[in-house]
């Protein structure tokens, strides 16, 4: 199909079908979109020719169906290369790419004062092993095509200011496609602000999960469907998530602001085979459209505060932002914030003074300790009790990660104890004669509300308002109980009903947010993460968050009651260990991720087949287990048994994977010798020119050269104390472990790195071991499945023999990357 035939028709209404046209075309024609691949290529020649369609569409309407029109498209087909640092996870990492490709169209009004400013709207093309990338990133590639085509058949649409509309080829190689636009692209320098589109998943509304200015989330507050929280900047700047966008070149290297729009429901199918557009589900496309489309005409309009950006730099925004019920969106300033904050505590400590005739703040304070004891043991004992259970399902019965294929499972696992956990402390405080139900309700306030103002006041932290609402709905139900008679030790059971609405819907949304990003995200965390533990703690604090009215509640019933509800959520929470123990953490609506290695070095002429997992359920060992025996050749003699293998830093294997690595847990069977070395030796290698040795400095200049035809994604490591290179001017000023990987256009096979090092022990006859790898282009499964029949890929048999193994025997609850790579060790 030729998406450029039916994308430019004149109709000035979204088309969701228009977008997953050009996400079933990227993921589905042509298929997996590594960088470096052939596919790679084909996406970029097809963007090409759907660039320069809209240019002449462009050029069509102003001269034959608008005549007169001020507008102007432009479009370039950026290639260059260049190096980067690129620091995740802890790990110092750097990256060099060759011939690397960005398409860009700008859409201006086509005079000189149109262009001096513009907005960057940026996707991106490639896709990552094992994904053909549909939500990700095909789906925006649409959504910005689809935006395109509605502006520029706009009769009265003329740009006051451009648009950069940045197709850019290299993402999941480690954002080089958007460092060479950035930082070599001639239109870069007139970048005011960036919208920068994302998906992690494929279900629900586009999320704002980051946003770098005031200014940007003004405007976002102005498109028709806006779904964000400050909550969410809050913990993706933070680094707690690690995850990663373009919008983080942006940043740092053209110090512009911005907002980061992403899908992120049902992350299961995220970098999986099953990213394809029979999985998007309906409106998501046209949910991001809309809000993108938005944002573009505010910032072209003649009002846009587009050109004052040009004094915006990067910023965690002073404002306060949240979404009620996926409908309403209210946003306010740190300043008004603290104002509020402290109003509400400065009320509360004034009511309860009142109506409990204390005579200062301090007395208020000392007459209500006890209810804030009673309030702070019940969370403490809340989530004690979750991990409690937690322990126990993961080190015990040997069933972690129970609750992974449903996001509200954690509820059912953990909810149950964290309630027995918050009521149990309570019998040891509960005092009749005290009155500890009205006391307890009343410090809720002063806690909700005194956090509330701390946290925003001195630290700044918007999500201080998930503190601040409670406070206020408690606040005003006390002031109405006061106002219509009531006792001050009576609470009536309408403000539980009443206040504690508002909680209920807050922690419900915060519930549903967080829950779909963190619960898929523990299946890849690794082995050693403790995945158990946070979820099992998350899903207590917001419990407890959610029903903050329920200790209070408590304390109104009795001693007794106290007694029976312990009783009874402890027997409820063993029917829930048992209920769970039975349940199979992966289904094919969340499968498990593995990750299966053809590997050939060719120093030593071994192959093998490795297998790895990024999760810590127990059902890894038994599967390798399983597959070594299925695979395996271990009638060949022991050394062709399965065994674990350390993941560090110097495990070579998985460097293409690096830093990611680190989650991975490895095994490894030995297949038998075939003679790499003859085939590849010659073909794959690092060789050092260029080498000078300056004894009397103790320093050795080298030029490293490598030489990879057929294999991409390359990685060279090696040990040195290294005093100046080509990447950047800041090498590790010690002896370290250096990671080099690169990513290169299709048909690219050379690429070098200049060294100066310090000579190890003086020693000029000393060379350098360096270790080699990378994945062969031809050798991935499915993506490479056409060349099984022309002979091509060593190795696909393999996989897609193990591939099929995968599926039948798991029914489809595994994901995997099956892919092949070559490598070896050097000494130069």
């Amino acid at each position: 199909m030729d998406v450029a035939e039916t994308h430019f028709r004149d109709d000035l209404r979204l088309s969701e079908a228009n977008i997953l046209s050009v996400a079933e075309y990227l993921s589905g024609t042509i298929g997996y979109r590594t960088v470096g691949t052939k596919e790679h290529a084909e996406g970029d020649a097809w963007m090409v020719a759907q660039a320069k369609n809209a240019q002449k569409e462009c050029e069509r309407i102003v001269k034959d169906v608008h005549p007169g029109r001020n507008l102007e498209c432009e479009v370039w087909r950026q290639e260059g290369s260049g190096k980067h640092r690129f620091d995740m996870m802890g790990y110092r990492l750097y990256k060099t790419y060759v011939d690397l490709t960005n398409i860009i169209i700008r859409v201006s009004n086509g005079t000189a004062a149109g262009k001096e400013h513009a907005i960057l709207v940026n996707s991106h093309l490639d896709s990552t092993p094992p994904s053909p990338g549909a939500a990700d990133d095909a789906l925006p590639v649409g959504v910005m095509l689809e935006c395109l085509r509605v502006l520029t058949h706009t009769k009265d649409w003329e740009p006051s200011h451009s648009i950069i509309f940045l197709f850019n080829n290299a993402e999941e190689s480690l954002q080089d496609g958007s460092h060479l636009y950035a930082t070599q692209h001639t239109t870069a320098r007139t970048v005011r602000a960036v919208i920068n589109l994302e998906a992690a998943g494929m279900q629900g509304p586009e999320l704002l999960f980051q946003a770098t200015s005031e200014e940007m989330v003004e405007a976002y507050a102005k498109v028709p469907r806006p779904y964000g929280t400050v909550l969410a900047n809050d913990i993706f700047s933070s680094g707690i998530i690690l995850s990663d966008t373009d919008f983080r070149q942006f940043e740092e290297y053209l110090n512009v602001t911005g907002v980061d729009m992403a899908v992120v429901g049902h992350s299961y199918f995220y970098h999986t085979q099953k990213d394809i557009v029979a999985n998007i589900e309906p409106g998501v496309a046209q949910h991001m459209a809309e809000n993108t489309l938005a944002l573009l005409q505010h910032f072209t309009s003649p009002t846009s505060p587009l050109p004052s950006l040009i004094s915006v730099t990067p910023h965690k925004p002073q404002i306060v932002y949240f979404t009620v019920l996926g409908r309403w969106f209210f946003k306010y300033t740190f300043s008004t914030a603290s104002t509020l904050y402290l109003t509400l505590c400065g009320a509360s400590f004034t009511f309860l003074s009142m109506v409990t005739q204390a005579p200062s703040t301090i007395s208020v304070i000392k007459s209500h300790l006890p209810g804030m004891r009673n309030v702070l043991i019940g969370l403490v004992g809340s989530i004690i009790s979750a991990n409690v259970v937690a322990l126990v399902m993961d080190k015990v019965m040997g069933k972690a990660l129970s609750w992974y294929s449903r996001e509200w499972f954690p509820i059912v696992l953990y909810g149950p104890a964290a309630v027995t956990g918050a009521l149990l402390p309570q019998l040891l405080f509960f005092d009749a004669a005290q009155n500890s139900e009205s006391i307890t309700l009343r410090s809720v306030l002063l806690l909700f509300s005194t956090l509330a103002m701390i946290f925003q006041s001195l630290f700044q932290f918007g999500s201080s308002v998930f503190l601040f609402v409670p406070a206020l709905a408690v606040f005003l139900m006390l002031l109405v109980n006061t106002a219509l008679g009531g006792q001050h030790d009576e609470i009536p059971l309408r403000t539980y009903l009443v206040a504690g609405v508002v909680p209920l819907i807050i922690g419900a949304e915060v519930w549903c947010g967080t829950a779909d990003v963190f619960v898929p995200l523990t299946g890849r965390m690794g082995e050693k993460a403790p995945a158990e533990y946070i979820i099992a703690s998350m899903t207590a604090f917001i419990g407890f968050y959610t029903f903050p009215l329920s200790i209070p509640l408590a304390h109104r019933f009795g001693r007794k009651a106290i007694q029976v509800g312990v009783a009874l959520f402890a027997t409820i929470t063993l029917a829930s260990m048992a209920f769970m123990s039975m349940k199979h953490p992966f289904d094919s609506r969340h499968p498990k991720r593995v990750f299966v290695m053809h590997s050939e070095n060719v120093t030593t002429g071994k192959v093998h087949i490795n297998f790895a997992g990024a999760d810590g359920s127990p059902t890894l060992a038994p599967l390798v287990t399983e597959m070594a025996s299925k695979f395996g050749e271990v009638h060949r003699g022991p050394e062709y048994a399965l065994s674990s293998v350390e993941m560090n830093d110097w495990n070579g294997d998985w460097d293409t994977l690096y830093p990611f690595s680190a989650f991975l847990t490895p095994y490894q069977i030995r297949l038998p010798d075939v003679d790499v070395k003859k085939r590849d030796a010659n073909k794959f290698k690092v060789t050092a020119i260029n080498n000078v040795i300056d004894a009397k400095a103790g320093t050795r200049s080298l030029t490293l050269q490598i030489d990879h035809p057929g294999v991409i994604w390359t990685v060279i490591a090696f040990d040195a104390h290294v005093l100046k290179w080509s990447l950047d001017d800041n090498p590790p000023p010690q002896f370290a472990r250096h990671h080099i990987k690169e990513a290169s256009f299709y048909g690219v096979n050379t690429w070098t790195v200049d060294l100066v090092m310090k000579l190890p022990d003086g020693d000029p006859e000393a060379g350098l071991k360096v270790h080699f790898v990378g994945t062969k282009e031809s050798t991935q499964w499915p993506a490479k499945k056409s060349l099984k029949a022309t002979g091509q890929g060593e190795g696909l048999q393999l996989l897609e023999d193990i591939h099929s193994w995968l599926k039948s025997h798991s029914d489809d609850s595994i994901d995997a990357l099956l892919f092949g790579t070559v490598g070896g060790v050097t000494v130069v």
